[in-house]
């Protein structure tokens, strides 16, 4: 479908698309009460609680859709306490939606406002920045289910963390707020996890996963994940009262924000373990916040809410996200929820890879351009040792191993092989892909004249119709001018994600304000968390080709690559390099055999040193093994050998003391 770029509204055409877009499903259903107590004798003690560190997940750990129907319940019966309008959604842990509820009291006539402001429109000019999205084809759906991926694929059994957790860690400071800080650990994994991703599946037909998020990882609170006996199961997300799509840029106060009060509620009995929470883990030495509400604080009674009748609302279903009321969700870690463990690739390493609906793995490893598939094994094999042994940043207990997905691409961005570890967040198998391909690309001597030629990028006015156009090319020139060299992105310079990350920052240097924006950044007054630079604008046409299918305008799907999508179109006129996107944060090095291009490696899930050096040391171990068929770049071509405006670019950074068990230090140091 081709739209006119001039005299329509986007906007007047959803509103008359609305009963093409979102169905309803009737009223609510029984509930799932427990029997009352019976009067026994004082039990015993209880035992002591079980220690979960990736290996209590068993076939009977997902969520039924009785369950998925108590934690709409409570959130319902707390949104009618505080008699505020709310939409509730519930995924399981691999993405699949079990659940979207609308309350009865939602004005559709209204809409959906992507902002940074959380009291209206924002002052920021470009990205997805205050677009307005009406209700009445869904985006309240779309904004909820957002929310409990983000709650579900950022936790794991060694660390729960909540949409809150991640506004504080994509934000242009760590923490938002305190100046001369750098920015977030996590700064642009937002932009994770699309429908236009050739990784992630179409969440349309339940089943195996990771499935995709329609606006991404979502920073706005009111996103949790949901556990049962100390393992996640799935995430809540829930978009109320003033529905605006929104980040908290003060994390020094408690808001009784009514998204996360609702949210909570939800999670009554499928609470995160106290000692997982975000808000028992430190990074830089700084506590992430999980919540900033408490049990104590919720308005309706706790645990005790209602059946739902129709009075209360309706359980809706999503094009392409949910087309029943209620569903099961799938047990992570078994065939089904496309994840298992690895049974011969990785012996002796506890890895686990995605698989097809037959059970079969979907990336092995397989021969690229120029690295064979026993390369490609050993790669990701040495990586995986590398994390079993590493320390790991964001989990509980302390001390015990990192937990990551490991990706390795050719040179032209085609996937090799990926594996993950146990219990690895699932937000991390997308990411470390961007990340592979991200090194992979911006290393190879075609990135210019591929950005060059791509489509314009079209930012929309609130109403959704065409407002201002932008030409990627220009952030090949923006680089050559900042590097002053006009054969950047051509002379074959090694890029790092941390390289490529610092370019892409705010402010250069990082953390530094008043200093200048980084060439693929943008200036003060367009960037935003929801407008990151030529990271958004290469996937911002297919993110609004999605949400024009999912509201009913375009009869197909965008496809599987996210850049190279034109306005208004479907299909990708690029190649595969960075098919689903870039990614602007550490965990990447590119693979060379000599001094050619060969591939690179992505790693995510844990902190991200120690993802740079699961990266680093996994290529630099496997060369040892394979007898130097390839290796890390060549010291001399590195990024780091870059100064622009008198400041060196960092290549990669290993943690102090990393290893378990060991005092050893510099573990990265002349290789």
């Amino acid at each position: 479908m081709r739209l006119s770029r001039k005299g329509f509204s986007l906007k007047q055409w959803l509103l008359a698309a609305a009963s093409l877009s979102l169905l309803s499903c009737g009223g609510g259903g029984g509930g799932s009460g427990t029997a009352p107590n019976q009067g026994t004798p004082t039990p015993p003690p209880p035992p002591p609680p079980v220690v979960c560190e990736g290996g209590c997940a068993t076939a009977d750990s997902f969520l039924r859709s009785a369950e998925v129907e108590v934690v709409v319940q409570q959130a319902v019966a707390e949104a009618k306490a505080l008699g505020v309008a709310a939409t509730i959604a519930v995924v399981d842990r691999v993405g699949n939606v079990l659940a979207v509820y609308r309350t009865a009291d939602i004005d559709t006539s209204k809409s959906l406002l992507i902002s940074t402001n959380n009291t209206g429109p924002s002052d920021i000019d470009g990205g997805l920045e205050n677009i307005e999205l009406p209700l009445a084809v869904g985006a309240d759906a779309l904004a909820a289910i957002s929310k409990a991926i983000t709650g579900a694929y950022l936790s794991t059994e060694g660390n729960a963390f909540s949409s809150r957790v991640a506004n504080q860690i994509v934000q242009e400071h760590f923490n938002p707020g305190e100046r001369v800080q750098p920015a977030g650990p996590l700064f642009g994994v937002q932009f994770s996890q699309f429908a236009c991703s050739d990784f992630t599946l179409d969440n349309s037909v339940p089943g195996i996963g990771p499935k995709q998020s329609p606006l991404g990882l979502s920073a706005d609170p009111g996103g949790f994940p949901l556990y049962k006996d100390n393992v996640p199961v799935g995430g809540v997300g829930v978009i109320a009262g003033d529905f605006i799509y929104t980040i908290d840029k003060v994390i020094t106060d408690s808001d009784m924000d009514q998204d996360e009060l609702i949210a909570l509620a939800a999670t009554v009995g499928f609470e995160a373990p106290v000692d997982r929470r975000g808000d028992r883990i430190t990074v830089d030495g700084k506590v992430l916040r999980y919540s900033d509400v408490e049990y104590s604080q919720l308005t309706a009674t706790p645990g005790g809410a209602a059946a739902l009748t129709a009075s209360d609302g309706q359980y809706i279903t999503v094009p392409d996200y949910l087309d029943v009321p209620l569903r099961d969700g799938r047990a992570f870690g078994q065939a089904d929820s496309g994840i298992r463990a690895d049974t011969t690739t990785y012996p002796g390493r506890d890895a686990f890879v995605f698989v097809d609906a037959a059970g079969q793995d979907r990336f092995p490893p397989t021969a690229g351009t120029e690295l064979s598939a026993e390369e490609v094994q050993a790669i990701i094999d040495e990586a995986l040792g590398v994390a079993n042994q590493a320390r790991a940043q964001i989990r509980r207990p302390l001390s015990t191993q990192a937990r990551v997905t490991i990706s390795v691409v050719d040179a032209n961005g085609d996937v090799l092989g990926m594996a993950r570890t146990r219990d690895a967040p699932i937000f991390g198998a997308d990411v470390s892909l961007q990340k592979a391909r991200t090194a992979a690309f911006f290393s190879s001597t075609g990135a210019a004249d591929f950005l060059q030629n791509l489509p314009l990028t079209q930012y929309l006015n609130p109403d959704l119709s065409p407002k201002r156009e932008i030409d990627i090319a220009n952030y090949v020139q923006a680089l050559a001018d900042f590097l002053e060299d006009s054969s950047a992105l051509r002379n074959g310079i090694a890029f790092s994600d941390r390289a490529g990350g610092n370019l892409s920052r705010p402010f250069y240097p990082d953390g530094i304000d008043n200093a200048p924006p980084g060439p693929l950044s943008k200036p003060a007054g367009e960037w935003s968390p929801f407008s990151t630079g030529l990271q958004l604008d290469l996937a911002m046409n297919a993110v609004v080709s999605h949400l024009l299918h999912v509201a009913g305008l375009q009869a197909e799907d965008v496809g599987p690559n996210c850049v190279g999508v034109p306005f208004g179109g479907t299909a990708s006129s690029a190649g595969n390099n960075v098919a689903n996107g870039i990614q602007i944060f550490p965990g990447s090095v590119p693979i060379y055999k000599g001094n050619t291009l060969v591939g690179g490696i992505g790693i995510s899930g844990d902190g991200v040193d120690q993802d740079d050096m699961i990266a680093f040391l996994g290529v630099h171990r496997a060369a040892e093994k394979m007898n130097g068929s390839f290796n890390n770049a060549p010291p001399e071509i590195r990024a780091d050998t870059l100064t622009p405006k008198g400041t060196r670019l960092r290549y990669i950074s290993c943690p102090q003391t990393p290893f378990i068990g060991s005092d050893e230090q510099n573990v990265c140091a002349g290789k």
